[in-house]
């Protein structure tokens, strides 16, 4: 819908468009730049260049283009409605002309094992990059932009000198950036699979995943139309399949000829096509710095973003949108530069994200090919984790109610909502209150707050409620604090509360999480400064070798072989009392850089001994502790491990060692391990991002066969029924969500409309199932709307 002056509009931090002001510049204003270079003719670059030249119609703007004005590598470009909504906002001749040239479908297809699965309601829109670039060149030359085609630019440092403004939109091969490098400090992140861009001459009838499974591996097609007679094909596979198949050997036209034999139930045995076609690694671009002085990063050249999730061309034109609208806002060069990065770095960063997510997703495709096959085509399409359970139901709510109907779901009921069974033990759903350190035991005896604290989240409806790290011994706890099971006093108290809670909330679990502070103990309350060493009344540390958590942080002494057994017997006496206690499940804690986690990892653990060295041997100490627990706990209640699936650091856990961490405890009776990540040096670096850590926990599902609990913010119940109707975990611990409300659970349900056995309201509550009335909303509204002249006042 345009605007009444067709004005041109920037995108928001988080994608909504907002007004850019339309002011015709002055060539006297000196803060605004009146000469522009614009490196680079790709759809970024001269959308810049449109967009600049139409909101100053007296700038000077040249294009920099070394192709001719119809070379072009690609075949279809797909946009959103979002995108082409900015640009029908920012240039209503632009859109017109695009909108002349869609092609729009719905669906997307799934053909595995010769079985198609078709979801709706995705609304695509997509057309010729050739096209593109024309309906980009002819706006450009109405509005008076000077385009260089087969012309190199000159060097960056020279355009900076004889110009205002230089965009480099020169593509992931900057040469600008290069030539910048110290100071946009680019990395190059390469990735596993090889791909290559073809096309038909036909249009597919949806978007269409394609999955063969040869005698090399498993390769992978992506198709989707551009226009009513051609359709942009990519065949993906990983590197070592795209060897075995021998198409390292291959020229352009056999390599064509080859994808189209593989392919010729999807093409129906029509022949693809190529343009200056080549295989080709995907590369992930992320740069510290997007301006230097008065050059500017735009599109590829700034960042990329994996094809899979359809995100460059897009991507650019709205860097092009947010670019120009900045230029107009800001009073002056270096702010609108600012302001440029400022508003589109953290949008790009959670594109990056989910393209992250997509592209491993296809680089691990042989990891899910043993799925149900409606179960593998809802885990295809919430790969990126930005489609949902719930938005997939809206778009397509009989597609969602198949994947739930093979998943075993009740009718009616959300796949969160469905009951899940570990050893003797039946969750009635897949909800768990993750462990949480409260730091607000008296000499390690859990009261009141504990009570009150467990409590009301047994009666918010999460199937299972895990304590906090209860310490084994004194000197294991991590403050004075902390929770603890080494005395009589200390079970007394944790029975008052698993009393509490069998009685209050039948059918709630309560699980009780054993572990030992190793290097990280003796340090104060959280609120009084986490992970600082205590002013004065400190005890003694003991880990696998005697590293410091950090400068400043106590060191350790190196645990003796007598102290192992100390240590073992301390979690095998613990245990006894968990069970006394009548806790329903017992959780090991290996993970956090904690005592039994400091074994584990090689950037912890480094001892010489039967206990240090190769993954057996680091593995060797927590697997005595859990066989010792694991004599002493009831046979019918199960156990869990949590482990750091990844330090996020070089030289730490990896994901495939922490499969064979999950496997050895699982062979020793572990009946799921807890996937969770990092805190086990200082100097980590994680990559934070919503359900960040549940890829491990997939990983490890998948690979090591075990049931497993994914962390790591999950924030919504939608996210809860999209992991686990995907098959990427069995049960989602959430930690900050039960903090803000106990009820989470029981209000996820009443959200959904579900009332069911997964999630049971206790008696004194039942009033309250439903959202209470809020101030009238629903006003009446106009029927008919006159339109006549209009009236300023």
């Amino acid at each position: 819908m345009l605007s009444s002056q067709g004005s041109p509009v920037g995108l928001g931090a988080r994608g909504t468009a907002r007004p850019a002001t339309t002011h015709p510049q002055s060539r006297d204003n000196p803060d605004r730049p009146h000469r522009v270079a614009i490196v680079g003719g790709g759809p970024g670059g001269l959308y810049t260049a449109a967009l600049l030249k139409r909101l100053a119609p007296d700038r000077e703007i040249t294009v920099y283009e070394r192709n001719a004005p119809d070379d072009t590598f690609g075949f279809g470009v797909v946009l959103s409605d979002e995108t082409l909504g900015g640009i029908e906002h920012a240039d209503p001749v632009v859109h017109e002309a695009l909108k002349a040239h869609f092609v729009r479908w719905d669906d997307i297809d799934i053909v595995h094992r010769n079985t198609r699965h078709t979801s709706g309601g995705h609304r695509f829109a997509a057309l010729g990059r050739r096209r593109l670039l024309e309906i980009l060149h002819d706006r450009c030359r109405d509005l008076g932009v000077d385009l260089r085609f087969r012309t190199e630019a000159p060097p960056p440092d020279r355009l900076a000198r004889t110009h205002d403004l230089v965009v480099a939109a020169d593509g992931v091969h900057s040469a600008t950036r290069e030539a910048y490098r110290d100071v946009f400090r680019p990395r190059l992140t390469p990735h596993r699979c090889r791909y290559i861009w073809l096309a038909a001459d036909f249009a597919f009838d949806a978007f269409r995943f394609e999955i063969a499974e040869t005698e090399h591996g498993v390769m992978q097609l992506h198709g989707y139309p551009y226009s009513p007679d051609a359709s942009t094909v990519i065949v993906e596979m990983r590197e070592e399949v795209w060897r075995a198949a021998g198409f390292d050997e291959l020229d352009e036209a056999e390599s064509t000829a080859r994808c189209a034999k593989i392919f010729t139930d999807a093409l129906g045995g029509r022949p693809l096509r190529s343009n200056k076609s080549a295989w080709t690694t995907f590369r992930t671009v992320v740069n510290e710095r997007w301006s230097h002085g008065n050059v500017v990063l735009l599109g590829d050249a700034a960042h990329t973003a994996h094809f899979s999730i359809g995100s460059g061309t897009k991507l650019a034109v709205e860097d092009a949108l947010a670019l120009a609208a900045c230029l107009e806002e800001q009073p002056t060069l270096p702010q609108a530069l600012a302001a440029y990065e400022e508003e589109r770095r953290p949008v790009v960063a959670s594109t990056q994200r989910a393209a992250k997510a997509s592209l491993e997703w296809f680089e691990d495709l042989a990891r899910y090919l043993g799925q149900p096959p409606r179960q593998f085509a809802f885990n295809l399409l919430t790969r990126s984790r930005r489609v949902t359970h719930e938005n997939l139901r809206l778009r397509d709510a009989g597609f969602t109610d198949s994947v739930e109907r093979e998943f075993g779901c009740p009718p009616g009921t959300p796949p969160m909502f469905t009951p899940f069974r570990l050893r003797g033990l039946t969750l009635r759903n897949r909800v768990v209150v993750s462990a949480m350190d409260m730091y607000s035991a008296t000499d390690g005896v859990p009261g009141d707050f504990h009570l009150v604290h467990l409590g009301a989240r047994a009666l918010g409806g999460a199937a299972l409620v895990m304590t906090e790290m209860v310490c084994v011994s004194p000197e294991g706890r991590i403050t004075p604090g902390c929770a603890g099971l080494y005395t009589g006093r200390q079970g007394e108290a944790w029975r008052r509360i698993t009393d509490f809670v069998h009685a209050g909330a039948p059918g709630t679990a309560i699980g009780v999480q054993l572990g030992h502070s190793g290097r990280k103990g003796s340090t104060r309350l959280m609120w009084e400064g986490m992970d600082e060493p205590l002013p004065d009344g400190n005890w003694p540390l003991v880990a696998p070798s005697p590293l410091p958590y950090r400068p400043g942080s106590q060191v350790p002494r190196e645990l003796s072989r007598a102290q192992l057994t100390d240590v073992r017997q301390q979690f095998r006496t613990a245990a006894e009392r968990a069970g006394q206690a009548g806790f329903d499940l017992l959780e090991l804690h290996c993970a956090h850089g904690y005592l039994l986690s400091g074994f584990l990892s090689p950037l912890t653990n480094h001892r010489t001994d039967a206990y240090g060295g190769s993954l057996e041997k680091r593995l060797r100490f927590p697997l005595e502790v859990f066989d010792a627990v694991r004599e002493v706990w009831p046979d019918e209640r199960p156990m869990t491990v949590r482990i750091s699936a990844t330090d996020w650091a070089e030289g730490g856990t990896s994901a495939e060692e922490a499969v064979e961490i999950a496997r050895a405890f699982a062979a020793h009776g572990a009946d799921a391990i807890d996937v969770s990540t990092g805190q086990v040096v200082a100097g980590e670096r994680p990559e934070f991002g919503r359900s960040y850590q549940t890829p491990y926990a997939d990983r490890i599902r998948h690979e090591a066969g075990v049931p497993v609990i994914a962390v790591g913010a999950i924030s919504s119940w939608d996210d809860v029924n999209s992991l686990i109707l995907a098959g990427r975990t069995d049960l989602c611990a959430l930690a900050r969500p039960h903090l803000y409300d106990p009820h989470w659970t029981l209000h996820a349900a009443a959200e959904q409309g579900y009332d069911g056995p997964g999630a049971v309201w206790p008696a004194p509550y039942r009033a309250g199932s439903r959202p209470p009335r809020t101030g009238r909303t629903d006003a009446p509204k106009p029927r008919l709307t006159l339109h006549g002249p209009r009236q300023d006042v």
